[in-house]
């Protein structure tokens, strides 16, 4: 089982570039940004939960974010692995993650970490908000709370995934196909 936490600061591309990862290996995507945001939608108690927490740029708790996780799991146990985007953000997470997984004796295979300069993430999020209507995409200050708040919390997963030899850095800078690519050769050689 490939399991794979695809990971980088907001704006990164994870989401378009676990498409693409998703067709080259039979992998089921979970998303915790589109989990929250089907929860915003259908207006469940934890939807407005989230919702107060991502307006201001903030992680939403890890309890909710962890049993949503499991649910998936637990509804895919025949898949050939998961692409886990905007998951873990911390090293509780993480640990969390681990514990699940080992659970079912399918433990993450790597971390593939896209590397984007900070003013290539604001001017992405700002055209994505521009097309998306996302308002935590068309607010420059939400979105450099958002990535101080990813700097601040989340960066310690590096050194987690490194200690385990699970760390792999990939440039995230270029067109949506090189990208791509390099994501897909790392991949292939863990």
């Amino acid at each position: 089982m490939l399991n794979l936490v695809l990971f980088g600061p907001p704006g990164a591309g994870k989401g378009t570039q676990a498409e693409f990862l998703i067709k080259s290996f039979g992998l089921i995507h979970l998303s915790t940004g589109d989990l929250l945001r089907s929860e915003i939608a259908a207006g469940t108690e934890l939807g407005l939960k989230a919702k107060a927490n991502m307006d201001k740029g903030e992680l939403v708790p890890d309890e909710v974010v962890i049993g949503m996780i499991k649910s998936k799991l637990d509804a895919n146990q025949n898949a050939k692995g998961f692409i886990f985007d905007g998951f873990p953000r911390t090293v509780d997470q993480a640990k969390a993650l681990d514990n699940l997984l080992n659970e079912n004796k399918t433990p993450v295979s790597g971390m593939l970490s896209l590397e984007v300069e900070k003013q290539e993430l604001i001017d992405r999020l700002l055209e994505r908000g521009k097309i998306s209507g996302r308002a935590d995409d068309q607010d420059q200050s939400v979105i450099e709370n958002r990535i101080n708040v990813y700097n601040k919390k989340t960066l310690p997963l590096i050194e987690y995934y490194k200690k385990q030899g699970k760390h792999f850095g990939i440039n995230g800078m270029g067109s949506i196909s090189d990208i791509a690519g390099r994501l897909k050769e790392v991949a292939e050689n863990i």
